[in-house]
């Protein structure tokens, strides 16, 4: 648990608490969410540690073209075989088998894997160039080679399974195993070219669309040197600067514990880029405050749960599923976190006006001035991390340099923050903690994006794609609406059971061609995935968010789950306005200002959904004062205000002046009489104001 400390002044009579870095030391950036770990120690930690470090510099001489090893020009596929061996054989190590093995000790049957997978790694390694030069991927290949590639295909899917869980191999494993029988005729549109298991084990491991395809590479070239960031961030004492901030800026204002936690969630996760991380760090500050200011504790629990989801959307450092896009696209990936700009900000803007509504109708107050950090204290003890994001976005975004730009922003970082601060200044001690917690995400995530890797190969192998677009828009009947109602639902459930980076490459192959067949703008088509199947972590059954912030705040897990997706239902509009208009992930002519323009309307149209769904509407008031007409006025400015924030055009039937028009005229009569009948029924009495 993370402490908050009280300073009192001579001048100063109410305690004045400042927070303490919520992430420590130990900080871990998380993407399948597991939470049973093995801590490696003694010669195991070293080795990891050096593991780390030979990655890191790797990378740094990929993407610098540093020429480390002279006289000799590394293969792209060589330098993919080398990180996968260098931290794909830690995933037996870090990650028991069962629930019942050990985590003090290392039990023999994992370093059997542990040495198994980094044999078969460089072996296949070692022939990648021979592979390339004579085109064994698709028949040819030496019998040693398919031997070391059968092995490398059975060590990922018990990877996947150990860091992604039951579920997630699953998934996976009937889809790489597919190819073998394609041909079947039960399959009906899943038909497609079938291949031999030397085939299907030679492709797998050898072409650059499976193993060695688009989630490695997005790691390769960008995920390492974000994360490098991030954890630099944390260890530099960032997270006590953001929370901070977030308490003195916020805390003030109506439901001011609330709003802390959506503002600390989004700059927090704009480091870690994981919803169980931003949960476990932010929420253990904001839900004890929250539940103190009057929240309910599993509303507490449920706006965290929401404010963290929102993090892997919140550029510049989204989630690892952002670089996935990246690539996909064949775009840079600054233009996936300019995309991702808008729907962010309505994102948060929409739970921000749920929290105000929450607060006015139940009377919460703020937090008192006195009892908050000083906004002048705060900025002097971390201005220069202010000057580091500066420095990322200037990069991302000016100079087009993303696979730079973290490394730059972690070297100014480390640099000012070994000038200016005196209690997060590192230590050799400090260097080995870091490479170490960088170890334990690296081997994680390439433990899950090596093994989803062979989802797209299995696909590329079978050529079934294409055809499933069709199919797909044939049972659509050509209706974009149905089709995104579709690909909305089967984001949902395949994120029960999945991780937002696996369930977004099953519907980038499966379902995105269809709907780009339909003419809706790519980026727009696959940012609607991509926030559909994170919008799983706060949707029951699994909602693993919120229960995460159950457990924090004490509430039953499953009724926190049901508030996080009231609180956050008007997140589930958002996706389908800017597949409807492009504007809104600033695509098409004249993006910029379209898009604001139509971001405009949609917060316009939020505030009167959040007015509705909460029973407080401003400028009307509280909405239990119009009696028996309560819910009619909430259903209808839960219409009207959806109505307003719809775009117009495209594949909609009207105008974007027609739909506004619309809304205006569903909600004009709806607040007029509102706020007559809540005149006439005078204050609400005090009795009915306790949530």
């Amino acid at each position: 648990m993370m402490s908050a400390s009280v300073s009192t002044g001579p001048k100063d009579e109410a305690k004045r608490v400042v927070f303490d870095d919520p992430h420590g030391a130990a900080a871990n950036m998380q993407e399948a969410e597991v939470t049973r770990v093995r801590t490696l120690h003694g010669a195991w930690r070293w080795i990891l540690v050096a593991a780390t470090a030979a990655t890191i510099l790797l990378c740094i001489n990929q993407q610098f073209s540093l020429r480390f090893f002279i006289g000799y020009t590394q293969l792209n596929t060589e330098y993919f075989y080398l990180l996968i061996a260098l931290m794909l054989p830690f995933t037996f190590l870090i990650f028991p088998g069962t629930e019942r093995a050990p985590l003090d000790r290392i039990p023999w049957y994992d370093l059997v894997f542990f040495v198994v997978t980094f044999a078969a790694a460089l072996l296949l390694m070692s022939n990648v160039r021979k592979a390339a030069e004579a085109g064994w991927e698709f028949g040819g290949a030496p019998n040693t080679v398919i031997a070391a590639g059968l092995v490398m295909w059975v060590m990922l899917m018990e990877a996947l399974r150990r860091t992604g869980g039951w579920s997630l191999l699953l998934s996976v494993f009937p889809f790489t195993v597919y190819p073998l029988f394609a041909e079947s005729g039960w399959l009906g549109p899943f038909r497609g070219t079938q291949s031999t298991l030397e085939q299907a084990t030679a492709y797998h491991v050898l072409s650059g669309e499976s193993l060695l395809g688009i989630p490695i590479q997005a790691f390769a070239d960008t995920v390492i040197g974000f994360l490098v960031f991030g954890t630099a961030l944390m260890m530099t004492g960032a997270g006590k600067f953001f929370i901070n901030l977030a308490f003195a800026l916020c805390g003030t204002f109506r439901g001011g514990a609330a709003k802390v936690c959506i503002f600390a969630s989004g700059l927090l996760g704009m480091m870690s880029g994981s919803i169980i991380s931003n949960v476990l760090t932010a929420g253990t500050m904001t839900i004890p405050v929250m539940k103190k200011s009057g929240f309910r504790a599993s509303y507490a629990g449920a706006i965290e749960a929401c404010a963290s989801t929102g993090a892997v959307l919140a550029p510049p450092v989204m989630g690892a599923t952002a670089f996935v896009i990246a690539q996909f696209l064949n775009v840079s990936y600054a233009d996936v976190a300019i995309a991702a700009i808008i729907p962010a900000a309505l994102y948060y803007i929409g739970l921000f006006m749920q929290v105000d509504a929450y607060a006015a109708r139940h009377k919460l107050k703020g937090i008192p001035r006195a009892e908050l950090p000083r906004i002048m204290d705060t900025i002097k003890d971390g201005w220069y991390y202010v000057f580091v994001i500066a420095l990322l976005i200037v990069m991302l975004l000016y100079f087009k340099r993303e696979s730079h730009a973290p490394f730059y922003a972690t070297a100014l970082l480390l640099v000012l923050n070994q000038l200016f601060s005196r209690d997060t200044r590192w230590t050799l001690g400090t260097i080995g903690k870091f490479l170490e917690v960088n170890g334990r995400t690296f081997v994680e995530l390439v433990g899950i994006l090596a093994g989803c890797g062979l989802l797209i190969g299995a696909f590329s192998m079978t050529g079934v794609v294409s055809s499933l677009a069709n199919d797909l828009l044939h049972i659509a009947g050509d209706n974009p609406f149905l089709l995104l109602g579709m690909c909305a639902l089967t984001s949902l459930i395949l994120g029960l059971g999945l991780t937002t980076t696996a369930c977004y490459i099953f519907l980038a192959i499966l379902v995105a061609p269809a709907l780009e067949k339909l003419g809706l703008n790519r980026m727009a088509v696959h940012m609607f995935i991509f926030y559909w199947g994170m919008l799983s972590s706060i949707t029951p059954p699994v909602a693993i968010a919120s229960f995460a912030a159950a457990g924090i705040a004490g509430s039953p897990a499953m009724k926190t789950g049901w508030e996080s997706m009231w609180v956050g239902s008007i997140i589930y509009f958002i996706p389908f306005f800017f597949v409807l208009n492009p504007a809104l992930v600033l695509q098409g002519p004249s993006p910029y200002l379209a898009g604001l323009g139509l971001m405009a309307l949609a917060a316009f149209g939020t505030l009167f959904i959040c007015g509705g769904i909460q029973g407080y509407q401003p400028f009307a008031g509280d909405l239990r004062g119009a009696g028996a007409l309560e819910w009619p006025i909430r259903v209808l400015l839960v219409i009207g205000g959806f109505v307003v924030a719809t775009p117009g055009g495209g594949i909609m039937p009207l105008s974007q002046i027609q739909v506004t028009m619309l809304g205006l005229a569903i909600l004009a009569p709806t607040i007029s009489i509102a706020l007559l009948l809540i005149r006439r029924q005078g204050p609400i009495p005090d009795g009915l104001r306790v949530p």
